[in-house]
């Protein structure tokens, strides 16, 4: 059965004292909910009444009180782990300042995911709808800020558009250097899903990647690849994933497509050309799968593998998340 004519939206709303914008495509019942004061996150992709992403929270209220990862959390200005508190850019040695409070630490004290899971400081400047989509643009300015740009001292703004059309959310994400300086980019996202027609055992995933990271204990890359060592579909009931890989597998239109799959629902995550890295996160006894698009791998900037803009110039980028029955 077709769906109705999509009839978009998108809305300004309060949900329990927390500011949220709802994008909505009544012809397909997707409706999308972003918290622009917490992370700018998205935390309801709800299908058909069912969410699929994971949110392990009853209102955004009690997570805006107690924040933890889920949902679909912006890593940046760095993705994933740095190996030191320290990073190299531009031919120069930058050191973190743990005293400012602002660092994340991973169980091995490893400064982790950046500086804005979930900050407060995004501002919305446009909400739209037409009769093709519906979007939200919000945009952080992150060189007003001295604790940010104490860690980080590269002038820049991020603007993240989240666009629902043809049944997919595309997250958009510009970054535009005010710096003199060329500006290194490792930003990722740490998007959370889950399926609502099978136990997690059951899961199947398509990894669509040839190349597989190999990391230390700490799970920093060594720099060694080898071939990916999953099937296609992989089953979770094998065991947990916690990997890196590289050289994805594009399609004709440069997009690499990855999925989990249960007994008939998928979810779709199909990475743009400037995400060259992806990771899987799958960990044992949650009911949850990460696939993150990364514009670099893990400790990119000591290892000399971040992405770069030029002074004035804009990095922009999408991924799309789409559910569907599986074919």
């Amino acid at each position: 059965m077709n769906p109705a004519p999509a009839a978009y939206s998108a809305a300004r709303v309060t949900v329990d004292g927390v500011e949220t914008i709802r994008l909505a495509d009544s012809g397909r019942h997707i409706e999308i909910a972003i918290a622009p004061a917490i992370g700018n996150m998205a935390y309801e992709m709800t299908i058909r009444g069912r969410n699929v992403l994971w949110f392990p929270y009853v209102s955004p209220a009690e997570f805006e009180k107690h924040p933890a990862l889920c949902g679909v959390p912006f890593l940046g200005p760095w993705a994933n782990r740095i190996d030191r508190d320290g990073y190299r850019a531009n031919g120069r040695e930058y050191l973190l300042n743990a005293e400012l409070g602002n660092l994340r630490r991973d169980g091995n004290g490893k400064a982790i995911h950046g500086l804005l899971n979930f900050s407060p400081l995004w501002e919305v400047v446009e909400t739209s709808a037409d009769e093709t989509s519906a979007h939200v643009a919000s945009r952080l300015e992150f060189w007003r800020y001295p604790a940010l740009m104490a860690q980080f001292p590269f002038a820049h703004t991020v603007t993240m558009t989240h666009r629902l059309a043809g049944g997919a959310l595309e997250v958009e994400t510009a970054i535009e250097n005010l710096s003199k300086e060329p500006l290194p980019v490792a930003v990722g996202y740490h998007p959370y899903f889950r399926l609502h027609d099978a136990p997690r055992d059951d899961w199947r995933v398509h990894i669509a990647a040839k190349e597989r990271m190999i990391l230390n204990e700490q799970l920093i890359p060594t720099g060694e690849t080898v071939a990916n060592p999953f099937g296609d579909p992989h089953s979770l009931r094998a065991g947990p994933l916690d990997d890196v890989f590289t050289d994805l597998v594009r399609d004709g239109d440069g997009r690499a497509r990855f999925w989990v799959e249960g007994a008939g629902e998928r979810v779709t995550v199909t990475y743009g050309p400037k995400y060259p890295v992806a990771v899987v996160y799958a960990p044992a006894g949650k009911d949850f799968i990460c696939f993150e698009p990364m514009s670099a791998p893990t400790n990119a900037f000591n290892l000399g593998m971040q992405q770069s803009v030029a002074p004035g110039e804009v990095w922009r980028e999408s991924y799309w998340i789409e559910s569907e029955p599986r074919q």
